[in-house]
């Protein structure tokens, strides 16, 4: 299984960018992938979950109503749309997969692809 994120950028506070995960490799319809960010000098924290399957999703509370997680399971790829951005916000993100259910550690993602930087200027 391999992911490809893209679609980060610098963007003003306020604005607007859509993350995308491309997922290849053998996946099973009940495989969630989840959306992790990491700042400099911090530990790496979730930020949503989509199971592919149900297409249910999971928020971490400080994104919650800004951003919303879809998938296109035709395109194997998950998007990330992050409006009302926030310069706090800023970090490399990280999409990753696992096999069923949602969690939000880290170390429960089998597979992960490379980050994408997001930076909100102020």
């Amino acid at each position: 299984v391999q992911l490809q994120a893209s679609g980060g950028g610098l963007v003003q506070a306020g604005g607007s960018l859509s993350l995308s995960c491309v997922v290849s490799g053998r996946i099973f319809s009940n495989y969630a992938v989840g959306w992790f960010r990491q700042a400099p000098g911090k530990e790496r924290k979730f930020v949503a979950n989509i199971n592919l399957s149900s297409g249910s999703t999971v928020y971490t509370d400080s994104v919650k109503g800004r951003f919303t997680l879809s998938r296109d399971n035709a395109k194997n790829t998950v998007y990330l749309q992050m409006n009302d951005l926030k310069p706090e916000d800023t970090a490399v993100y990280y999409c990753a997969a696992r096999y069923s259910g949602v969690t939000m550690v880290p170390s429960s993602y089998a597979y992960w692809g490379q980050g994408t930087l997001v930076t909100v200027s102020s």
